[in-house]
């Protein structure tokens, strides 16, 4: 469905739920195409399971109900990490990422979420200047974090809330 490649998507068109089991063939292509060593299917599965610290959404096109991408944050104490976030190649350049990571930044601070972390590769462009555009600075370098091909990590973080 590239018929609405590099328009912008109404936020009424789509909506995060809860990951649910049906959705890991379709999240599991969706990590296939957008990285180079992506999680195995399995991994999505142990998200979900991990209801003490994981939260895995997907994003879902209304019109088809179509599973379009997906964020994954880990939550300890008063701190979280998003762990994965991907959309579909199909439906990238139209703000979904955006609006989904601000989304998700939102419910961070109603779950008392103080200061949020992520990693990205230097090499990411598109993904620095999203994180840097949503106030995420750089903190620290992870050595050899990346695999295939070798690169070592950018973390980034951002304060969401003062104590």
């Amino acid at each position: 469905m590239t018929i609405f490649k590099g328009k912008k998507l109404s936020p009424r068109l789509y909506y995060l739920r809860p990951m649910e089991e049906k959705d890991i063939p379709y999240v599991g292509a969706i990590e296939r195409q957008s990285f180079s060593n992506p999680w195995p299917e399995s991994s999505f599965l142990g998200e979900i399971e991990n209801e003490s610290i994981s939260f895995p959404f997907v994003i879902v096109y209304k019109p088809q109900e179509k599973v379009i991408g997906y964020l994954i944050y880990w939550k300890i104490g008063d701190e979280a990490q998003i762990s994965n976030v991907a959309v579909h190649p199909d439906w990238r350049g139209r703000g979904i990422g955006e609006r989904v990571i601000r989304e998700i930044l939102e419910l961070m601070k109603k779950q008392g979420v103080r200061y949020v972390v992520l990693e990205v590769r230097p090499s990411n462009q598109v993904a620095r200047s999203l994180y840097h555009k949503l106030g995420f600075e750089v903190i620290g370098v992870r050595k050899g974090y990346y695999k295939n091909p070798p690169e070592n990590a950018l973390i980034m973080g951002k304060i969401l809330q003062d104590k």
